[in-house]
């Protein structure tokens, strides 16, 4: 049987991420053949079936009366793939949405489920049900966020993380190409339409952090956790003298690459700089509970446990950095992280004096969520 090119990529692209891939880089692999209609189906349920993967779930255990952790992988995911086909788009016809998943199911090595999964799937067609979007988050993070935020925050916030995110590009001083909307941010713009090929993609969040630091022609520049190297790009706009810090070798060459001044480093250890800078950026490992559209894998990794060690780390990264700040410069902290463990409690915690602060939640603000804090000694 013939089985449609996007659904292929799609699929293999999610069992990579069930195997520790990052979505991105997984759908860019598998999708590298594919025309562009394709790639873009399978971009669509890649993403959509991250976004949904629990109510998905729901849909599978409705159905089957089985917890959907005791499936196969491969057939978890054939059925995931259809659900949100049959749910969330209208632009694949149902019986080929149907026969695509049985047949994925026979190719992941489960041919003896490929009967149970065409009976499932076309039960769901015969006998309508909705699973509730609520299920589509992990009920611990919903609860964290109510009480940070209060229930009806916490509902758009959980409601953005289902949505494409908007895309917003850095021009700086070049022109804006058409079909870009200016924002509040200098130099970011609001792509709405055109070709993205060879556009420098940065979500406005992560934009909006930089222009904190008030930089000048002249002045030293620090960041301490710099790869993919979009903030210190953007900082270098101003005339700074940048420096990089990454941990990893494969990140630190895309830093050079990028014409960035690069060492290798772990930020959490004390650094071996004698100098110090004017102004640094410490934009440190997080939770990344603000950028659940568009990394939703994020939601069925993280555990509630992992946040009092990141935090730490985090502590620790921001104490060294304060190290090197010199009299009277600035340091950004920041992160894209909405938990309060990572953000107003790490920077209390540093004992530096807080000049100003900058939360951005999804649901309320555009692009991702992001907290930054402008600190100095």
């Amino acid at each position: 049987m013939n089985l449609a090119p996007a659904r292929s990529a799609a699929f293999g692209a999610l069992l990579a991420v069930d195997r520790g891939s990052w979505s991105a880089e997984a759908l860019a692999i598998k999708s590298e053949q594919l025309d562009s209609r394709d790639a873009g189906l399978a971009s669509d349920v890649v993403f959509g079936v991250l976004r949904r993967r629990g109510q998905l779930d729901a849909f599978t255990q409705h159905y089957t009366d089985r917890d959907p952790a005791t499936f196969d992988p491969g057939v978890r995911t054939a059925l995931q793939m259809a659900f949100y086909q049959l749910h969330f788009l209208d632009r694949v016809p149902p019986h080929a949405i149907v026969n695509d998943a049985v047949e994925l199911t026979r190719r992941s090595g489960k041919p003896q489920a490929a009967a149970m999964v065409n009976a499932v799937l076309r039960r769901c067609l015969r006998e309508p049900w909705k699973a509730r979007e609520s299920l589509a988050t992990p009920y611990w993070i919903s609860a964290r966020w109510t009480a940070r935020y209060g229930a009806p925050v916490a509902l758009a916030i959980a409601h953005a993380s289902l949505n494409v995110p908007e895309r917003f590009i850095r021009v700086g001083r070049a022109t804006p190409p058409e079909g870009a909307e200016p924002t509040e941010i200098p130099g970011c713009f609001r792509l709405h339409a055109g070709s993205s090929e060879g556009l420098r993609f940065q979500d406005i969040g992560s934009q909006s952090v930089v222009r904190l630091m008030d930089l000048r022609t002249g002045q030293s520049f620090l960041d301490l956790c710099a790869a993919p190297g979009n903030k210190t790009a953007q900082a270098m706009e101003s005339g700074v003298h940048a420096m990089a810090c990454e941990l990893h070798f494969s990140r630190a060459q895309m830093l050079h690459s990028l014409g960035i001044p690069v060492f290798l480093a772990d930020a959490t250890m004390p650094l071996p700089l004698s100098r110090r800078f004017d102004r640094i950026l410490a934009d440190v490992p997080c939770s990344g509970t603000g950028t659940l559209a568009r990394t939703p894998e994020i939601k069925w990794r993280l555990e509630a446990a992992d946040i009092p060690d990141l935090a730490r780390r985090q502590a620790a990264i921001l104490r060294n950095g304060l190290a090197l700040l010199a009299p009277g410069g600035r340091l950004i902290y920041s992160t894209c992280s909405l938990e309060r463990e990572e953000n107003e409690d790490v920077v209390r915690a540093s004992g530096a004096k807080i000049l100003e602060t900058m939360t951005r939640i999804p649901g309320q603000d555009s692009g991702d969520g992001f907290f930054a804090a402008v600190l100095t000694v």
